[in-house]
């Protein structure tokens, strides 16, 4: 948006530049984003807020400078010479919830012909297209004070009538910019007795539009709904200067003023008599709700003591009146300016207060607390994940919690919660689980040449159970690429990702945890590639599972290298607590070491060998681990060759040779009952 200081010091004298000027507006919220041209010709380039209408023109950017400066603001005041006669229009609103006020004004006998150089020049320089001395002066207006205006022919108006309606089924209307558009019964328009002459508060209609011909004008201005404005500009794709500012509220008591201004300028570059008195027809009201200010509450707010004369002295120059609530009493009651429909509570009014001081006059200071930090019951076992995982080479991301409903399909079981005003059907349903996200982002890098990516996400899924939500915890971790990061001095320790990879980071995570039995299983889900993903089981409940994706699913996600993923179940891992760190003394005695050669058929795991050895119960066992697996050669097709390594210790004496010679027995034994052939 562009604006001209030089319009703005129109009403306000001020003795800066423009330059000290725009940096000073953009302190306190009115945003100077460039200044361009120079002398009279500068033109700054603003950035006013959506909520702010009211300073997108020259005499609301005029009443900021006034405030901020502390000087006079001066009025716009029309002068208009004395009507004469009766104008003959009748004015009938349907609703008033739609248009509770419109306000109107007759002008006979007018001049038709090109603006007054200065309107003109003005209007170019802010890119504004000049077309006669009647259209520009509402153009002018709009500008100068914010308010839309229209100026209808006179004479085209079919019998002497203006009637706020919505459209009928099947009518019709050629807007200003030559489109002729179908009307629906939801679009308000303005009409005389026979067809719609206007799209209310949007556009005017072409039928009676000011040409060369035109010789009376009826001005319009009127207070217009903004949600029915936005549907009606929304619904017809014309987005225009007025109902930009209609969208977002006009000032109701400004419809009188802006007819006069009009009226005044036409008057004063075209000639013409005035006919009848201003007609302001009024069906409702905006009043706004008084607001009181407590100055105590301003200053713990602020955090410093400002006298009541100057936070007075500020509300007075925005605008806003005030009345004492008591006498003696440190509050008053402050009435709201018709214009400013953003202030709706006391914290608005502190935050113009703040606005108008400037926040660099402020110290900064800490708030009052008479509290203390409490944490939150898993916060040291996210600490301990976060900080594990950082170590291990992941990084922290976060997504958006809402996911597609097919996606909440095929990653999980749980019920779903639906939005009832999802963004997109990519975002339909809260999320149920955060894999169908992680493989998102992991996506996302990969298309992006990222290709050796490490993430992790913790937050919530929200599942439906029962006709209630619950929203347990849970951890997901992703990574696709490398093992190791380059090296050029180990080439060869270069290689990708794998299972096993993901499985010991799983392991890592899980062994800050105290628990009686883990073990891991294959009953993942579908999604996961058989045989390359497994189960983590800790005391009897999965906590959680995780692999890589299936090829089929990656293929479906357009996944072009491996993806690995895991899910821990935060809320059942967190049943367990962490482990503490204990001390024990290095043994002083020698361990013995044990290799068995065994063959198994494939269907056997090592899990399944473990827990047979265990059963043994050899207190001197101090590890049992696979040291290599071998298949071929001349073991049979359907089988495999472990070798298996055993360390047997103990803490009090010196094994004897024939104690270890009869533990490496039993465990011989354990494994030839399940089936595994001891090589010789």
């Amino acid at each position: 948006m562009k604006l001209l200081p030089i319009w703005i010091r129109d009403f306000v004298d001020l003795k800066v530049d423009n330059n000290t000027l725009a940096n000073n507006l953009t302190s306190i919220g009115i945003v100077v984003e460039g200044v361009s041209g120079a002398g009279d010709d500068t033109v700054f380039e603003m950035e006013i807020g959506t909520n702010r209408p009211d300073a997108m023109n020259h005499y609301g950017v005029a009443r900021e400078a006034s405030a901020l400066y502390n000087v006079p603001l001066k009025p716009i005041a029309p002068q208009l010479p004395q009507a004469s006669g009766v104008s003959g229009i009748t004015i009938t609103i349907e609703d008033s919830r739609y248009c509770p006020r419109f306000t109107a004004r007759a002008i006979r006998d007018v001049t038709i012909k090109p603006s007054p150089e200065k309107t003109a020049h003005r209007l170019s320089l802010l890119e504004q297209r000049p077309i006669n001395n009647a259209v520009d002066a509402t153009n002018y207006v709009l500008w100068e004070s914010g308010k839309p205006t229209h100026v209808y022919d006179l004479d085209l108006l079919e019998g002497s009538r203006i009637v706020v309606r919505f459209a009928r089924p099947g009518e019709t209307l050629k807007t200003l910019d030559g489109v002729e558009r179908k009307l629906t019964t939801e679009d308000l328009v303005v009409a005389d007795t026979k067809k719609p002459v206007g799209l209310a508060g949007v556009m005017g209609g072409f039928d009676t539009m000011i040409t060369d011909k035109t010789k009376n004008i009826l001005i319009e201005s009127a207070w217009w709904d903004p949600a029915t404005i936005r549907k009606v500009s929304k619904r017809h794709g014309l987005h225009t200067d007025a109902s930009h500012r209609f969208e977002r509220g006009a000032d109701f008591e400004s419809t009188i003023v802006s007819t006069n201004r009009v009226a005044e300028l036409i008057l004063n570059s075209g000639g013409g008599v005035l006919n009848g008195e201003v007609m302001d027809v009024v069906v409702g009201r905006r009043d706004q709700a008084s607001i009181v200010l407590n100055l105590s509450e301003v200053h713990r707010i602020l955090g410093k003591s400002m006298s009541a004369q100057e936070i007075l002295r500020i509300l007075s120059g925005l605008g806003f009146e005030f009345a004492p609530v008591r006498e003696g009493a440190e509050e008053f009651e402050v009435t709201v300016p018709s214009w400013r429909l953003d202030v709706e509570r006391e914290i608005d009014v502190i935050e113009e207060i703040a606005r108008l001081q400037g926040y660099d006059n402020f110290a900064n200071t800490l708030p009052a607390f008479a509290g203390a930090v409490i944490d939150q019951p898993d916060e040291a076992k996210d600490a301990k994940l976060r900080n594990s995982l950082l170590g291990l080479g992941y990084d922290e991301a976060v997504s958006l919690t809402f996911i597609s409903s097919e996606d909440a399909k095929r990653f999980s079981s749980s019920g779903t919660l639906t939005l009832a005003n999802p963004l997109s059907e990519e975002a339909s349903v809260m999320r149920t689980t955060l894999a169908p996200s992680m493989l998102n982002m992991l996506a996302y890098n990969l298309n992006r040449g990222t290709d050796d990516v490490r993430l992790f996400e913790a937050g919530h899924v929200y599942e439906a159970e029962n006709g209630k939500s619950l929203e347990p915890k849970r951890l997901c971790l992703g990574a696709t690429g490398r093992a190791l990061p380059l090296n050029v001095n180990h080439p060869s320790e270069t290689r990708a990702l794998t299972f096993f990879d993901l499985k010991g980071d799983v392991e890592d995570l899980l062994s800050t945890f105290s628990s009686t039995a883990l073990h891991y299983d294959a009953q993942t889900s579908d999604y996961y590639h058989p045989g390359r993903s497994a189960r983590a089981v800790m005391d009897g409940n999965v906590v959680a599972q995780f692999g890589q994706l299936h090829p089929d699913v990656a293929a479906a996600r357009k996944l072009r290298q491996d993806v690995f993923l895991a899910e821990l179940y935060l809320d059942r891992l967190y049943e367990h607590e962490l482990c503490k760190p204990s001390y024990e003394p290095l043994p002083r005695y020698p361990a013995v070491e044990r290799d068995f050669s065994f063959v198994f058929p494939d269907g056997v795991s090592f899990e399944q060998i473990e827990r047979a050895v265990e059963a043994s119960r050899l207190n001197e066992l101090r590890s049992f681990t696979p040291a290599e697996i071998f298949r071929g050669g001349n073991v049979p097709a359907g089988k495999y060759s472990i070798l298996l390594r055993a360390f047997f210790q103990s803490k009090e004496r010196t094994l004897r040779e024939d104690e270890v010679a009869q533990w490496s027995n039993a465990i011989i034994n354990s494994l030839e009952e399940m089936g595994g052939m001891l090589r010789k």
